[in-house]
């Protein structure tokens, strides 16, 4: 008598379980995510919201958010982008050195940031005076200031999400394109490039929600002008001198913004094709 055929089983079926243990820390964790922003929710003034969120400076703030972070997120792709390529696929020295100041805006307090882009486009800076003297162009305290600051804040995201494609992805179709005849640029074009999309996409989400929720360079760099340079973070401060309820309905704005953002635009790859 023959053995009955061994059910095909997918990844899950076969899984080693999960130790039970770990459910515990990890709920703490979503607790320390979820609970604060479930404050916020009941501290909420709902009768109100319509009118907080439809008001002159709250459709301006996110107007100005919106269009700042989506050009933020372009430049961070067509400079970001070749800046992964470079440091995945270089092989020159001072690499880790280049990584390393790539890689500053992640630790650096986003103020700091914002301070150091003052003190080089500024009209007394490095840069700034230059382009005063020579175009009459200033830059700072300007809506280009507030992408600038975002841009420089939100680069090492796609920088790292490309990255770590680039390495995951290997060498191996571009050396067989390589022997097929194909030139550096051709197989980094249609080889490379379709390997590591979903990488790529995923550090632009990334980004563009850095992009949403930047402050203290913004601040810094670019000031708090309505209609030119203050975005929804900047209202929210301001607004929490003033009107608390109108705060907290600007957080919970920011909240949906940025849970729609991730939610719907991070690719089905990254989260196991569920």
């Amino acid at each position: 008598m023959t053995r009955p055929a061994t059910r095909a089983t997918d990844d899950h079926d076969t899984g080693v379980g999960l130790p039970r243990l770990l459910w515990v820390p990890a709920a703490v964790a979503f607790a320390l995510i979820a609970l604060p922003v479930v404050g916020l929710a009941l501290r909420a003034d709902w009768p109100r919201m319509p009118a907080l969120l439809l008001s002159e400076s709250a459709l301006d703030a996110l107007r100005l958010s919106l269009l700042t972070a989506a050009i933020s997120t372009l430049l961070c792709v067509a400079f970001g982008g070749p800046l992964a390529v470079v440091l995945a696929r270089g092989r020159v020295r001072g690499l880790r050195l280049l990584r390393s100041v790539v890689l500053l805006p992640l630790v650096l307090p986003p103020v700091v940031g914002g301070l150091a882009l003052l003190f080089l486009l500024g009209r007394t800076g490095l840069v700034g005076r230059g382009l005063d003297l020579a175009f009459g162009i200033t830059i700072p305290f300007t809506t280009a200031s507030v992408v600038l600051a975002q841009t420089f804040v939100a680069l090492p995201f796609l920088v790292v999400s490309l990255e770590g494609a680039l390495r995951t992805a290997g060498r191996r179709y571009e050396a067989v394109a390589a022997t097929l005849g194909a030139a550096p640029w051709l197989a980094f074009r249609r080889v490379t490039v379709p390997l590591v999309l979903p990488g790529l996409a995923s550090g632009a989400v990334l980004a563009f929600a850095r992009c949403l929720g930047e402050f203290g360079a913004t601040i810094a760099f670019a000031g708090s002008l309505q209609g030119t340079t203050r975005t929804l973070p900047l209202l929210v401060y301001l607004e929490r001198e003033t009107d608390v309820d109108a705060a907290v309905a600007l957080s919970l704005l920011l909240v949906v913004v940025a849970v729609v953002v991730i939610g719907v635009a991070r690719p089905r790859t990254l989260e196991g094709g569920r």
